[in-house]
């Protein structure tokens, strides 16, 4: 029987450690991150003058995202949140017509729900929501709308600090952007 204390009493102590490295369970954060866009854009768009223009964009370039949310402490070991974000993506390269070195940029924000499992300082999570983004291509003109975004992630926190890395898809009108991520972000 005595050996049945001291083990109970060391389970005890490790599940009250684990909780604290894990943070606050609800609250405001803040944070950023930075990683890859990549952008697959192939169509034939009517000109106005009524001729069909090819536009070829197969591109990856450096992005960034800052973002902040609020995580509801709801329910033990579920993390719910909302959150918002302006996100980069880069200037992409490719080709319109017979311009062979046009530029497209997107922006955006987004407003996303996020749902994922706490284990101890690690989770994991899954989000989905929508952007509102603005292109700019080269000798062709704006584009913007508002789209769906989804994405996963794992993440670690210490206190109040946070690592995440993230994958995210946004569909697009006409093309889609893949944007792979590492980040931190700080709960008050």
């Amino acid at each position: 029987m005595k050996p049945v204390i001291p083990l109970t009493l060391a389970v005890s102590l490790f599940a009250v450690s684990g909780t604290t490295l894990a943070g606050s369970d609800s609250g405001l954060y803040l944070g950023a991150s930075v990683g890859q866009a990549q952008l697959d854009f192939d169509e034939e768009l009517p000109d106005p003058g009524d001729v069909n223009v090819s536009i070829d964009f197969d591109d990856e370039d450096t992005a960034y995202k800052i973002f902040g949310g609020y995580n509801f402490g709801l329910i033990p070991l579920v993390d719910l949140a909302v959150e918002g974000a302006y996100v980069d993506f880069g200037k992409f390269k490719g080709n319109v017509g017979a311009i062979s070195d046009s530029n497209f940029e997107v922006d955006g924000w987004t407003g996303a729900g996020l749902a994922g499992i706490k284990l101890g300082p690690v989770g994991i999570f899954g989000k989905a929501g929508f952007i509102s983004w603005d292109g700019d291509l080269d000798n062709f003109g704006d584009d913007d709308g508002t789209d769906p975004l989804y994405g996963i992630g794992a993440r670690f926190t210490l206190f109040s600090f946070q690592v995440r890395a993230e994958y995210e898809r946004y569909d697009l009108d006409n093309f889609d952007i893949d944007y792979y991520s590492v980040g931190a972000a700080f709960t008050f």
